[in-house]
């Protein structure tokens, strides 16, 4: 299924203390919060593309946006649309690496250790891709 390369939420921004608190209405479990207005409106945006990618992932409803006009923000707060940009969330997420453990005997271990330079990771990288004939994925955007 093709996801939409732009998702538009209103967001909640609420004073709190010393920082502001960002929540997004429609969207569970996406919120932040930094030191100031400016900081939490790139942290908004950062923390929308993080779960709208996650749900893409996890084949999750990505809920319809409430007008911005029906939400009441608090007092000394406001209420702003944030943009979440996803092609660049995607091809981020896409090539985090992931920690796995892997077993070799003792013989291979033996002759990694006459290379003082040897990246075993990146060693097993290409070996999985020439393996099994597999490329990286290429994200234009």
């Amino acid at each position: 299924m093709k996801h939409p390369d732009y998702y538009s939420y209103p967001a909640i921004f609420q004073p709190d203390s010393d920082m502001w608190m960002v929540t997004f209405p429609d969207i569970e479990n996406a919120f932040t919060s930094a030191d100031t207005l400016e900081e939490a409106i790139v942290e908004a945006q950062a923390v929308l593309e993080d779960c709208l990618y996650f749900r893409e992932e996890q084949g999750d409803e990505i809920p319809s946006p409430t007008p911005l006009e029906n939400l009441v923000p608090p007092t000394g707060g406001l209420a702003q649309m944030v943009v979440a940009v996803m092609p660049p969330a995607r091809h981020l997420w896409s090539h985090k690496s992931v920690k796995r453990t892997v077993t070799i005997p003792v013989w291979m271990e033996n002759e990694l250790h006459q290379y003082d330079n040897a990246a075993i990771s990146l060693l097993f990288q290409e070996a999985v891709k020439e393996k099994l004939h597999v490329t990286e994925p290429v994200t234009a955007y």
